[in-house]
């Protein structure tokens, strides 16, 4: 076997990055149908697809750090390095646009892509360190988070760090601590692979998993427009699909329906039999999923409008 590798290149590493593709596909294509309420279990805070995410986020900057270590085993091509950094930095900066206006609630500000930017930069003084001590700094950065938070990164600015004490509001935060450990522990893999790379790592792949290494090797083209193409294609299958109404759902309809009327001068009594009437009606007239979706036609206004009057009238009775 070869002690090192002729090419920065690996198919068994575009492999591994292509299950990773694959894996995140079917983690957003659940988390799409929990957004149009098509399932009932929460994506977000369930602990299996909490792993499921980090594990693939996880995924991502390993690799990400084994083929900085490959493509830099001779020296770092800076043009080459240069070129690649700023097609991940500028792919960053659209998933952060883009879902500011999607999403300006939660947008997100350092997600997966950010990270693996940076991470690619402060990885560039440990590409000719021996690997043991890149493994050290690495243990390090992952345990960091886990002694030692401070309110002051809690700011916007200083979010990034990942070293506050309260999580930001966001569809995905990969901050730098523990995040960038991880990328560090690939750079040292990948130092190691080089000298010696497995058999597995250079054979050629066939069949299935030649498709899945060809999707690898277009990670971040696809990472960019899946998302879109499968919120489109769920949004569209929830138009005719049954809503899965989420368990919390109509009693933050009560709260806000009785804060609302109360607010405009209403006792609580009336008010309670007011927002009982409402929802019962509006589940009987099949107005219940286009008012909780929000997507109420001009009629459906309209008939929402009558109930709401009707109801009042019989709550001050």
């Amino acid at each position: 076997m070869r002690e090192t590798v002729s090419r920065a290149r690996l198919p068994g590493i575009d492999v591994l990055r292509g299950a990773a593709v694959a894996a995140m596909i079917i983690y957003h294509f659940t988390w799409d149908l929990r957004f149009f309420n098509l399932i009932a279990i929460d994506i977000v805070h369930h602990p299996f697809w909490m792993a499921f995410a980090r594990g693939i986020a996880g995924t991502f900057l390993l690799l990400s750090g084994v083929s900085l270590a490959l493509m830099t085993q001779d020296g770092v091509d800076w043009p080459k390095f240069l070129r690649r950094l700023s097609v991940v930095s500028g792919a960053a900066l659209l998933v952060t646009i883009g879902t500011y206006f999607a999403m300006p609630d939660s947008y997100i500000f350092f997600g997966i892509l950010h990270c693996i930017a940076l991470s690619s930069v402060l990885a560039l003084p440990f590409l000719r360190l021996p690997p043991v001590v890149t493994l050290l700094v690495a243990a390090a950065v992952l345990l960091l988070p886990q002694v030692f938070s401070d309110p002051h990164f809690d700011a916007p600015p200083l979010r990034w760090v990942g070293l506050g004490t309260a999580l930001p509001r966001t569809n995905d935060y990969v901050p730098v601590f523990p995040w960038s450990g991880i990328a560090l522990a690939g750079v040292a893999l990948g130092r190691l692979i080089a000298r010696r790379p497995p058999a597995f790592l250079t054979k050629e792949p066939s069949g299935a998993s030649a498709f899945i290494a060809r999707a690898g090797r277009w990670s971040l083209p696809i990472y960019l427009v899946h998302q879109p193409i499968l919120m489109a294609l769920v949004g569209a299958a929830a138009l005719a699909l049954p809503l899965h109404e989420p368990e919390n759902i109509a009693q933050e309809f009560r709260q806000s329906c009785q804060q609302s009327c109360m607010a405009a001068g209403e006792s609580a009594g009336i008010c309670a039999r007011y927002c009982t009437c409402a929802e019962a009606d509006l589940r009987q007239n099949n107005l219940w999923t286009p008012l909780v979706r929000g997507r109420l036609t001009a009629d459906q206004q309209q008939q929402v409008g009558a109930i709401a009057a009707q109801c009042q009238g019989q709550a001050r009775r």
